[in-house]
């Protein structure tokens, strides 16, 4: 694959300002930077969501953990007696 060089970019950004003009530009610019802005925060929120999920699946394990050695202790105390 070639190196893109100055004259490359050059040459692409006046094709792009050729098409868009300047006034759209900076409304492209603004698209492109909240688009970035919200990919990033949706990222971050499914992490969240993750942590949370797996919180909440340990909590259930212990959970269960804990009733059914609840169930027990009172069990094995009736035999013991």
């Amino acid at each position: 694959m070639p190196n893109i060089g100055m004259p490359e970019l050059l040459i692409i950004l006046v094709i792009v300002v050729l098409l868009f003009g300047t006034r759209k530009l900076p409304e492209l610019g603004k698209g492109l930077g909240s688009g970035i802005r919200n990919f990033k925060n949706s990222m971050k929120d499914g992490e969240k969501q993750s942590e949370l999920e797996a919180r909440q699946a340990e909590q259930l394990t212990d959970g269960a953990e804990r009733s059914a050695a609840a169930v027990k202790s009172p069990t094995s105390a009736n035999s013991n007696s």
